[in-house]
């Protein structure tokens, strides 16, 4: 999801239910101002909620903004036949550390 679909999403009524995991953050005040003026404009959304939104899109638009390492070694070839080499960068850690822990983090009961 990107932060522009946010605010349509926001302006709708209803959200999913999904499994959860609590996080304690500690923010300044400019931005905890910002999130409780959030929670005034769509008060069908809670400050937990619009900051999981928040945090959700964040990780996404960070993960397309990382950057591609070509390595040496060809994995496959794109519809025109031209390499596509191993990606060196962050990227592959980032998804294997990120599936890794969601296996595990799915397998831990489910938070109230």
């Amino acid at each position: 999801m990107r932060i522009a679909e946010l605010i349509q999403r926001w302006g709708k009524e209803g959200h999913e239910r999904t499994s959860v995991r609590a996080y304690t953050v500690h923010l300044p005040l400019r931005d905890a101002a910002r999130i409780e003026a959030l929670h005034v404009m769509y008060p069908g959304r809670s400050e937990s909620q619009l900051m999981a939104d928040l945090v959700r899109a964040a990780l996404d638009e960070l993960e397309v903004a990382m950057p591609y390492i070509p390595g040496k070694r060809i994995i496959a070839e794109d519809d025109y036949g031209d390499p596509i080499y191993e990606d060196l960068g962050p990227t592959p850690q980032f998804y294997s550390l990120s599936h890794e822990i969601l296996r595990k983090l799915a397998a831990l009961p489910l938070e109230k």
